[in-house]
């Protein structure tokens, strides 16, 4: 098929991806390992099931992972010696947080003003209807072996997939995987995401007195615990809000595309007169350096709170890391640092959470190739390159996995669509876009090599 013939039969299948979107959105598929799994994640692995093997794909299979969430595979052949694609998505979602700051069901599909509204819409059940979607439109024009791969617990980060994958390499072996997790800078400008930041939480945890005592009797000699922990926070930024864990380098610079300050201010949302943090630009400082970020303290709320110094207080910090740093080198060097900046002696303990390593993805071969021209063909435009400050610790499992493979990461999640917000949504024209990208690679990456 030509390119605009491809292009036809994707446009013409948006009708059915906005029904897929629409079933899977009602799907409540929120995986805590932590509790029973609720049955809308099992249903939603019944309708995975059905729908890629009404698209063409076969052995369609769910795996219980070691967290007890399940993993879907699937497999297309395709030409002799064709290459092997593999197509990952995850089928979990963020819970909907504040429900009455929802202006539509968070749980029903709702279209306004343009976009698609509705939980997981954008991330990652979007990306789900863009694979259905290329699957649909390339039907025997395929030119590759294909490969799927769903993961169910990825908004957790509980580790079942990263479990999985080495576990059954012949399974998901591939050239090219394509990790449609991810977004572009701004709605219609192709966009592929060449690294990722690393993860290394931990909890700290700072003791002073054996009680709450009253704060006008003991107050100004006793030792407040939730004094000492905020100094001790306050030495994770300077003045101008770079990270500065002694030992960590932050001063990492950024050579991909430029993260404009007038597009971050509104993507982050940032109030009128706030000023945004950092020494180095808007790229270096969410996509290059360490960042530390406060999730959140446990001392006694405003209300309720009495007139006493606090015995204990901890708070939960977010480490993300750049790529070439090793996590774990960073974590030791961030709980050396808040011991050694505790002030007045008190007790400081803290606990290492998992860690997850940054990724750099490929940025040459003739997978990277083939998605940049089918990308830019979609679009219209030059494809540009991206970091991207969270973490998908899945992407450096299967780089060590499958160290041969190119893995590319794009997908429907651009900065409008508020992932894990209230409102999340979708423009349903980069599922297209998307949609067609996919397939011209499926159609051609196989004669690229």
């Amino acid at each position: 098929m030509t390119d605009d013939a491809i292009a036809d039969r994707v446009h013409d299948l948006m009708g059915r991806a906005r029904t897929d979107l629409a079933e899977m959105v009602a799907f409540e598929s929120v995986y805590d390992p932590a509790g029973p799994a609720p049955a809308d994640c099992a249903r939603m692995v019944d309708w995975l099931q059905e729908t890629f093997t009404e698209a063409g794909v076969s052995d369609v299979e769910a795996h219980v992972t070691a967290d007890g969430s399940q993993a879907v595979t699937g497999h297309i052949p395709g030409p002799a010696d064709a290459p092997t694609v593999l197509l990952y998505f995850h089928h979990d979602v963020q819970p909907p947080l504040d429900a009455d700051a929802w202006d539509s069901p968070a749980w029903t599909l709702t279209e306004r003003d343009g976009r698609w509204y509705g939980r997981g819409a954008a991330d990652c059940k979007g990306n789900i209807a863009v694979h259905l979607t290329a699957l649909r439109a390339i039907g025997d024009d395929l030119g590759v072996n294909v490969k799927i791969i769903g993961e169910g617990s990825e908004e957790q980060g509980s580790g079942g997939i990263e479990d999985f994958v080495p576990k059954n390499p012949e399974l998901l072996r591939a050239d090219a995987i394509l990790i449609l997790d991810s977004g572009n800078i701004e709605v219609g400008r192709p966009t592929l995401t060449t690294s990722l930041r690393g993860i290394a939480n931990v909890v700290v945890s700072v003791e002073t007195l054996s009680s709450a005592m009253h704060s006008g009797m003991f107050g100004g000699a006793a030792p407040d615990a939730l004094a000492a922990l905020i100094a001790m926070l306050a030495t994770l930024r300077d003045d101008a809000g770079n990270t500065t864990v002694t030992g960590l380098d932050s001063d990492q610079v950024w050579t991909g595309i430029d993260y404009r300050e007038s597009q971050f201010r509104k993507d982050a949302t940032v109030l009128d007169g706030v000023g945004v943090l950092g020494s180095g630009s808007i790229a270096e400082m969410v996509w290059a350096r360490p960042a530390a970020t406060v999730l959140g303290i446990d001392c006694p709320p405003v209300v309720g709170s009495s007139a006493s110094v606090v015995p204990r207080a901890r708070a939960r910090i977010n480490l993300r890391v750049p790529p070439g740093m090793d996590p774990a080198a960073a974590q030791d060097a961030l709980i050396a640092h808040l011991h050694a900046v505790a002030p007045w002696h008190v007790r400081v303990s803290v606990e290492r959470e998992a860690i997850g390593a940054p990724f750099s993805g490929s940025t040459d071969g003739p997978a990277f190739e083939a998605i940049s021209r089918s990308l830019s063909t979609a679009y219209g435009t030059e494809v540009v390159q991206q970091g991207q400050g969270g973490s998908i610790p899945l992407c450096t499992v299967l780089q060590n996995t499958f160290p041969d493979a190119e893995i590319m990461l794009f997908g429907v999640e651009e900065p409008r669509c508020l992932i894990h917000a209230p409102n999340e949504s979708v423009d349903p024209s980069e599922i297209e876009h998307m949609a067609l990208a996919e397939a011209l690679f499926l159609r051609d990456y196989g004669s690229a090599r």
